[in-house]
């Protein structure tokens, strides 16, 4: 059996060094009513270059114990706000060229 993996948010970063806060959702069925409910577990995670940040979706895999709490280390960053506005950024301010000035006539 391969090792567990979750996919969650970056709540709190910056507290404990090479450590970050990460909330896994899943969902759970009420007994009684049948609904779904949103239930979600915060797990601390080995950041070793420190690079998460808040709001960060990411990808954390079990390990051996790091710490008395720690269990988890970083596998993947899949979505990071910071990284999208920074690319937004750079779109506005050097627009596309048009195809006119890229072709060589």
């Amino acid at each position: 059996m391969g090792a567990m993996a979750f996919v969650g948010v970056v709540t709190k970063v910056g507290v404990m060094n090479k450590t970050a806060t990460v909330t896994v959702p899943r969902l759970v069925i009420h007994k009684r009513t049948g609904k779904r409910l949103e239930r979600s577990t915060k797990i601390l995670t080995h950041d070793e270059n420190n690079e998460l940040r808040i709001e960060d979706t990411v990808l954390i895999r079990h390990t051996r114990p790091i710490s008395a709490r720690k269990r988890f280390i970083l596998e993947k960053i899949l979505k990071s706000p910071i990284g999208e506005a920074a690319a937004i950024t750079a779109a506005q301010t050097n627009p596309p060229l048009p195809p006119a000035v890229l072709s060589p006539s």
